[in-house]
């Protein structure tokens, strides 16, 4: 079994940090909203205290260039990219399809489309093929009000996944499962909010406990 400690929308607030690591984890993800518009310097900084395995993609709220601070960081930037640790697949895509509010790393989804489908060329069927992601699929916990505010493209690719990590979505963190791909916003990390996710040895073994500090 493998323990998976999934944070978002940190925005600038580490405090938790070391309360997060207590529940300890054998890799952190982090799904995005590291900064409140920048600076990168002090993400990076937190992401170089972490002690095991960590694979980051970044938010809307996160200045374009904190991809090459990410690089230069002990954390894996995994925008754009495929990466297998034993029986685990990693994908990821960063920033957020567009929102009213023109943050810093937002993409068209012909944007996420291509990003996705390129990363999936290096992607290899595993056990368990985990997609990190700051934006939620649209339809699955995605709502603000009564609008529905996610990806379609990214919804197109759901089913090469077992599991989504997202967030950025603050009105509807949760747990759902969608056609069999189990979808993670834990809520926002600045809040105190995490999740961890255990796998298990065979494939759809995922099980996903809350939490709030």
């Amino acid at each position: 079994m493998k323990k998976i400690l999934v944070l978002t929308d940190l925005h600038g607030n580490y405090g938790k940090m070391e309360a997060f690591l207590e529940l300890d984890p054998d890799f952190v993800v982090i799904s995005g909203d590291l900064t409140e518009m920048g600076p990168s310097e002090p993400a990076i900084a937190m992401l170089d205290s972490i002690d095991v395995p960590c694979f980051v993609v970044p938010g809307n709220c996160d200045p374009k260039d904190i991809l090459e601070h990410l690089e230069d960081s002990s954390a894996v930037s995994m925008h754009g990219t495929a990466l297998d640790i034993g029986n685990i697949t990693f994908v990821g895509l960063g920033g957020s399809n567009p929102t009213p509010f023109c943050t810093p790393f937002e993409l068209q989804e012909e944007e996420i489309e291509e990003v996705l489908s390129s990363a999936e060329k290096r992607m290899r069927k595993n056990v368990h093929n985990i997609l990190i992601c700051h934006a939620p699929p649209f339809g699955t916990l995605d709502n603000v009000g009564e609008n529905q505010v996610g990806s379609t493209a990214l919804k197109e690719h759901m089913n090469n996944y077992d599991l989504i990590c997202c967030g950025h979505i603050h009105d509807d963190p949760g747990v759902k499962e969608t056609d069999g791909t189990v979808v993670v916003n834990p809520g926002p990390a600045s809040e105190g909010r995490c999740a961890v996710v255990t796998l298990g040895d065979d494939a759809k073994d995922i099980r996903v406990e809350l939490y709030s500090f």
